[in-house]
């Protein structure tokens, strides 16, 4: 019986020390931005056209590269 009166005490010591740290790191500011980085990937990828020109440089570089 003692030992569940010591399991009790150590879970609810574990909770309120997580619990000090999550209101630590809200109060820093760690979960205030919880939507832009899952939506920054869609606004920042472009779509890169090359040139047939820029293409057939890269070409003869790696061309080259696998040559010597």
């Amino acid at each position: 019986m003692d030992i569940l009166y010591l399991m009790i005490l150590c879970s609810v010591s574990l909770a309120v020390i997580f619990l000090i740290i999550f209101i630590v790191n809200a109060k820093n500011g760690q979960f205030d931005d919880d939507e832009s980085p899952a939506v920054r990937i869609l606004l920042d990828s472009e779509i890169i056209k090359e040139e047939p020109e820029n293409k057939e440089k890269t070409n003869k570089k790696l061309e080259e590269k696998v040559i010597s």
